[in-house]
């Protein structure tokens, strides 16, 4: 959800007056929280989101020989700081139109130690040669169906052969109407758990 502004976290520049501030990443496997920066404007900036938090405690786990691995939709960066952790070997792509999420997702990546290894990007940068062995995403579905399906076709198209994507949604946003729309184009979905009123899509691209 925007945070208490007029504009959405999906435009390119928000309007929101700058409110810096901090959120706790979590994740199970740690025996410490990583501080991240935050701002108005971006997703959730008040704190790790409900779904993103069930992505990175149960789907947001890196094979070993997956190296080039994105973030679709990074915000101020939870997930692709998860998968940079998780995935020392691996390169991640953290991409977003919002400049603002993309500075504190550079910065965050900087103050965790793995800016030699996260790509901070608009979607336009990143070189059409680039394909990803795994996407994560907590997508945007309030930028409506319509642009919501460009964007994964766009990206599920974007993975090496074997790839998958790995996707959050709540059910009471669309998540079986996601399931069914993403299973018509071809591709093979697995409903890999529902908890806390999110559903996790494991979605491997058909053709």
């Amino acid at each position: 959800m925007p945070d208490g502004s007029t504009d959405h976290y999906f435009s390119a520049q928000p309007t929101a007056r700058s409110k810096p501030g901090r959120a706790r990443l979590e994740l199970p496997e740690a025996d410490h929280a990583h501080v991240l920066r935050t701002d108005a404007g971006v997703f959730s900036s008040g704190g790790v989101d409900p779904g993103t938090r069930v992505l990175l405690e149960d789907g947001a786990q890196p094979e070993p020989d997956q190296r080039v691995l994105l973030d679709l939709g990074c915000g101020y960066g939870p997930i692709a700081m998860a998968l940079a952790l998780r995935a020392p070997e691996a390169v991640v792509w953290a991409i977003d139109v919002n400049e603002r999420a993309l500075e504190l997702t550079t910065t965050n990546a900087e103050t965790l130690g793995v800016a030699d290894r996260v790509k901070v990007a608009t979607p336009d940068a990143v070189p059409p040669e680039v394909v990803f062995d795994a996407l994560w995403a907590n997508p945007p579905i309030r930028v409506g169906k319509p642009a919501l399906h460009e964007l994964l076709t766009t990206w599920l198209a974007r993975l090496a052969p074997g790839g998958a994507a790995h996707l959050v949604v709540g059910k009471n946003l669309g998540a079986d109407s996601l399931h069914r729309w993403l299973a018509e184009q071809g591709h093979t979905v697995d409903r890999r758990g529902s908890r806390k009123g999110y559903r996790l899509l494991d979605v491997v691209p058909g053709g």
